[in-house]
């Protein structure tokens, strides 16, 4: 089966038009309209065999991870899904695997109201990249630049829980969670927490190469330095089952991929804040503070001040990706 047969059969049918898509799949690009008032953010991620996942991985789940990875950079901006395009680089055209693959990536992008306008295929290492699109009200988003001392540091959801869905798959004979299993193949990227919040966090950021590494870019971008508190770092049953305390927020601090968001938001804030959360069905912890820049990043115990475990991955200076992590 050739590329266009591929497109044809599997892809075609999940470009669903509405009135801000001129032209869609088919032609030599997508033509789409930006509604009146809003700015369009753009993101792109990439998985690579042996890098961000094992070989033989199921292609339903790598669908949902890199789909709900992607999308993650717009829950993070605070801005509404609308488009998306699709590369993929396959060794072979195995119909069983595309067709696996593709049911799942339709219903991902349904649950999050994001849909497929075009994109590529090419044979070669297996290598699946997707760019999302979407808006924010014009002038307005998320950023990780804004944070200032006396700024309250917040996270959503549950930490460390992708990092021990990896380690099952790394050494099964410890067991297999299938809760964390969930949390690494389909990340559920905090769309509303991302609108909830925007009117009222100053920085923000998603995280994807672990709390400390992201948070430092926060830190960075803004001029500011930050203390966290270890034990206020929200830990899931399953985790703290699987692999115990002391480990289980060693992961919350640099396991990364849990693709929740850590954001910023000034003290006077937080009670209305609070209130615009209500309902929205994700907790949000509150971790530290902003401090001045001299201060840098801190981490206490309990209050008392301990050592940073590390600050997260990277691709060029780690030895491996999310499938090499030890």
């Amino acid at each position: 089966m050739d590329e266009f047969s591929l497109i044809g059969r599997y892809f075609a049918g999940l470009c669903e038009a509405d009135d801000s898509i001129a032209l869609g799949i088919g032609d030599d690009c997508a033509q789409l309209r930006v509604p009146p008032g809003q700015d369009l953010v753009v993101s792109i991620d990439t998985l690579v065999e042996g890098t961000h996942f094992l070989p033989g991985s199921d292609p339903g789940r790598l669908a949902s991870r890199l789909l709900g990875a992607a999308v993650s950079d717009l829950a993070a901006m605070g801005a509404e899904p609308a488009w998306f395009t699709l590369a993929l680089t396959l060794p072979e055209a195995d119909e069983g695997w595309v067709a696996g693959f593709a049911s799942q990536l339709g219903r991902s992008a349904r649950d999050f109201g994001i849909r497929l306008v075009g994109g590529d295929t090419t044979r070669g290492p297996l290598t699946l990249t997707v760019q999302v699109h979407g808006w924010v009200p014009a002038g307005r988003g998320l950023h990780r630049r804004g944070a200032a001392a006396g700024d309250l540091v917040c996270v959503t959801g549950t930490l460390g829980d992708s990092r021990g869905g990896l380690e099952c798959q790394l050494h099964p004979e410890k067991g297999v969670d299938a809760a964390l299993m969930e949390r690494f193949f389909a990340p559920q990227p905090r769309l509303d927490c991302g609108r909830r919040i925007a009117p009222y966090a100053s920085a923000c950021i998603d995280i994807s190469d672990g709390l400390l590494a992201d948070l430092g870019h926060v830190l960075e971008a803004s001029g500011v330095g930050a203390r966290i508190e270890r034990r206020q770092l929200p830990l899931s049953p399953a985790l703290l089952a699987f692999c115990g305390e002391q480990q289980a927020r060693d992961w919350a601090l640099c396991g990364g991929e849990d693709f929740e968001l850590c954001f910023t938001v000034p003290a006077a804030h937080w009670p209305k804040l609070q209130q615009a959360l209500a309902g929205c069905g994700v907790p949000v912890t509150r971790i530290g503070e902003i401090l001045p820049a001299d201060a840098g990043l801190q981490l206490l115990d309990a209050g008392a001040p301990c050592a940073l475990p590390g600050t997260g991955y990277n691709h060029f200076v780690s030895a491996g990706g999310g499938a090499d992590k030890e």
